[in-house]
């Protein structure tokens, strides 16, 4: 089995905090030299950590993008790394980053200029769901087949993901974090919006100048942590809540364990607080957090990496080729960097326009940023045996649910072997539409995938990224 040493970096630039990680991968081709490559990570080594910096801003809607150029090409020079020496790796901005006028540009000038990027601009969910990966709470969720909550706490939000059996079942997004109180010079020096809009009911409000020992701020913080244990008890109601970020919690099931991640996790489960050196009431939140009464009654499980969990150590690739039985529009491909979200049928037609419907509900709000929708593959896994009614019935749920997308790909990836069938009665329904229906690839959600070409074999190459995050 042949091996490859790799270099790989991986960016994350966030609402209030940019860092960066630079490492050192040995990769092996596990499918042997006869076959379609499948490339596996079989040891990870940390080159170089960044420090944690205030993400710079050149006004309030506008990330100074030479800036993170600068910070960025200064990390290599510290890590001894030639930009072109990078093979793999990934660009993530999230929280309300990845809402700024010039976002996009930013992550695709830094991919060009730095290295071989996947870029992904993730919204509060997804952001919070990469986060769930990188924590290893979605591999502990897998062990165990506990629901668990992984809540990652930074700067300005708490974005929440539950997951059971390695399984997204519901996210939610609050204005929870270390930096929404700011101070200076033994002041407050900033107060966010949604903590304003909170103070709004109190008879005496905190306000900028107030001293940083304030007891008032205490009465804050607790008002924060009490939100969030009503949010992972149920009890959150209020869809206009002024911490609310977006929807309110959406998973059916009760809450068992919690995993914190993020900078304000660092000082929950670390000696050395890396929020020490922020003048913000990080630290403070982190206590709240461990004393709160309400959050006592769930399991507490440590993560594998607290304030670096949504940076990537690694998209690693892996080739496959799609099944030969597919159907595709050749004039929507190439497509590159296209986002997954898996659809478990749980070997049943029952329900099936719930379960589409809440998977696409699902996947729009995750890969919609500014209400710009973006195309996505929709991963159907564990398909029962499908007769022809069954088939129509499918598709005519699946348009149903496209309908207010007709002008972007439906990109579906089947799991077991019924691209072609279900492809061409799509089109047969609706000629309009493009389609892209393949199947015999192996994803999840959180992966993304390249679709060349189609070859003369009348297959396509998929190429599927998996973001690799390291441990501890």
């Amino acid at each position: 089995m042949t091996t490859e040493e790799i270099l790989s970096a991986g960016i994350d630039i966030g609402t209030s905090t940019t860092k960066m990680v630079v490492s050192r991968f040995l990769l092996r081709n596990v499918a042997g030299l006869t076959h379609v490559p499948r490339i596996e990570i079989i040891e990870k080594k940390l080159v170089h950590q960044s420090p944690i910096i205030k993400t710079p801003f050149k006004s309030k809607d506008v990330i100074d993008m030479e800036k993170i150029q600068q910070f960025i090409f200064q990390q290599y020079q510290l890590a001894n790394v030639l930009p072109e020496n990078i093979s793999t790796g990934a660009i993530i901005i999230t929280g309300e980053s990845a809402t700024k006028h010039n976002a996009s540009e930013v992550v695709h000038t830094i991919s060009d200029s730095a290295g071989n990027f996947l870029v992904a601009t993730a919204g509060p969910d997804l952001e919070g769901i990469i986060a769930a990966k990188g924590s290893g709470t979605v591999q502990q969720s897998k062990k165990t087949g506990k629901v668990i909550a992984n809540i990652d706490i930074g700067g300005g939000t708490a974005n929440i993901a539950v997951v059971q059996y390695g399984e997204v079942i519901g996210t939610c997004t609050m204005h929870i974090g270390g930096r929404l109180l700011e101070f200076q010079n033994g002041v407050i020096h900033s107060i966010s919006p949604p903590l304003e809009r909170l103070m709004q009911r109190w008879d005496n409000p905190l306000k900028i100048g107030d001293a940083a020992n304030d007891p008032r701020i205490a009465k804050c913080i607790e008002e924060m942590v009490t939100v969030l244990a009503h949010v992972l008890t149920g009890q959150l109601t209020n869809a206009q809540h002024p911490l609310l970020l977006g929807h309110l919690p959406n998973w059916s099931k009760q809450v068992e364990a919690v995993v914190f991640s993020g900078g304000v996790a660092a000082c929950i489960y670390e000696d050395n607080c890396s929020m020490r050196q922020y003048d913000d009431i990080g630290e403070r939140l982190a206590k709240a957090l461990q004393q709160h009464v309400g959050l006592q009654s769930f399991l507490w499980i440590k993560p594998e990496e607290t304030a670096r969990a949504t940076v990537t150590g690694a998209g690693t690739q892996t080739t496959d080729i799609s099944g030969a039985t597919i159907q595709v529009d050749a004039a929507v491909l190439p497509l590159k960097n296209v986002p997954v979200f898996q659809c478990n049928m749980h070997a049943s037609m029952a329900n099936i326009n719930s379960i589409v419907a809440n998977a696409v509900a699902q996947a729009n709000t995750l890969f919609s940023v500014q209400e710009s929708p973006m195309p996505y593959a929709l991963y159907f896994s564990q398909l029962p045996y499908l007769s022809f009614q069954d088939v129509h019935e499918l598709c005519q749920v699946i348009l149903q649910q496209f309908t207010s997308r007709s002008t972007i790909p439906i990109i579906l990836i089947i799991q077991s072997d019924y691209a072609k069938v279900i492809g061409q009665t799509i089109q047969s329904i609706n000629k309009e539409v493009p389609i892209i229906c393949i199947d015999q690839i192996k994803v999840e959600t959180g992966d993304y995938i390249d679709i060349g070409e189609v070859l003369p074999s009348g297959v396509v190459p998929v190429v599927v990224k998996t973001l690799a995050f390291h441990s501890q």
